[in-house]
């Protein structure tokens, strides 16, 4: 039930939010173990970035890749990856997680460092 409650959700939210190649969509996926960040162009259907906890970059520098520190990190990294492929304004969507925790910390990171929601 909780799944298919994030998924009517994230329906609802994708609904107003599209990413183009000017300002992509910043697509966050929140599993038990990592969470994950892509940046998407919808109109042309293809993934412009991405990054997760448990590539080997932010791996080797965490014990465990599904907590808050991890996100932050994750969003530090993310940010500055993101502005040198050339990505400063970006579409926030949240896919049906609640703005809280990693979401958010990972949200706060990407701002601090750059990225314009």
């Amino acid at each position: 039930m909780r799944l298919q409650g994030r998924k009517l959700r994230h329906k609802r939210i994708r609904k107003k939010i599209i990413g183009s190649k000017k300002k992509p969509r910043l697509c966050v996926f929140r599993s038990f173990q990592h969470i994950y960040a892509l940046l998407v162009d919808d109109i042309e259907s293809k993934t412009l970035y991405s990054l997760s906890t448990n590539s080997p970059e932010i791996l080797k520098n965490l014990k465990y890749g599904g907590n808050v520190k991890a996100a932050s990190m994750l969003g530090e990294k993310f940010a500055k990856g993101a502005i040198e492929k050339g990505f400063t304004d970006v579409v926030f969507d949240r896919a049906g997680y609640k703005y809280h925790g990693r979401v958010k910390a990972l949200a706060e990171a990407c701002r601090k460092n750059g990225l314009k929601f």
